[in-house]
């Protein structure tokens, strides 16, 4: 995968950060090459593709408890012993789908804010990318809040983590923006869960949104303009 942009535009996003779901499989076979049984890279990034794609239509449907095995052979047309071929059960499954994801979330939004950008650039990138991401990867953003509950208790520790990680990422902006005297002081903590709450509305309702006609852009837009009358006092429409 390239660098993650801090672009404004979706579609320049999608084209930068080269986020398919191939690309996705790809790291994941190479990351898991010692445990993963099929050899030949090109036909298990393929069926793992289709692993992943059915995981998260048959969670979204059903929920990931709810969903065996067999399903998951129906749905990808691969048989059981193909299936544990790439994964030991359906354990092992939901760890390598979300840690994959918290991988791909944490390495764009270092990306998208490294340079010498300013505490209101850093903000901007790292509101779009969170955004942006949760967009091309929508089912994995839903997969992952809703079965968090399901978890086990370290994986419910990881992902308590990674939601900590997000939201300190936001709240180390808004101090560095306070200490150089570009946003007001205020509780950086409380408006960094503020700002997670309002990025989570987007993948978690996007039929309200869809509804209204409202597209990522203009969502992005809203969100920033509303962090700025918090941190600044006025918008910066």
């Amino acid at each position: 995968m390239s660098s993650s942009p801090a672009a404004t535009d979706f579609g320049e996003f999608k084209k930068l950060a080269l986020l398919s779901m191939e690309d996705i499989c790809r790291d994941i076979y190479r990351e898991n090459r010692d445990t993963i049984k099929i050899k030949k890279e090109h036909v298990a990034v393929k069926n793992l593709a289709l692993i992943f794609d059915a995981t998260l239509k048959l969670s979204a449907r059903k929920g990931f408890q709810a969903m065996g095995l067999r399903d998951l052979c129906r749905e990808t047309s691969l048989s059981m012993g193909a299936l544990y071929s790439y994964f030991t059960g359906k354990d092992s499954l939901l760890d390598i789908i979300l840690q994959q994801g918290r991988r791909i979330v944490k390495r764009m939004l270092e990306e998208a804010m490294s340079g010498n950008a300013g505490a209101l650039e850093k903000l901007h990138a790292a509101v779009r990318t969170h955004l942006y991401l949760s967009e091309v990867l929508q089912g994995w953003f839903f997969f992952a809040f809703m079965e968090t509950k399901n978890l086990g208790r370290e994986e419910q520790k990881a992902a308590m983590a990674s939601e900590l990680y997000t939201e300190k990422v936001f709240s180390d902006i808004l101090d560095e923006g306070a200490a150089t005297g570009v946003f007001a002081a205020g509780d950086s903590a409380f408006t960094a869960s503020l700002i997670k709450a309002m990025l989570q509305d987007w993948y978690l309702k996007r039929w309200k949104y869809r509804q209204r006609g409202v597209s990522v852009e203009l969502y992005g837009d809203f969100i920033i303009s509303a962090i700025e009358k918090i941190i600044m006092g006025t918008s910066k429409n």
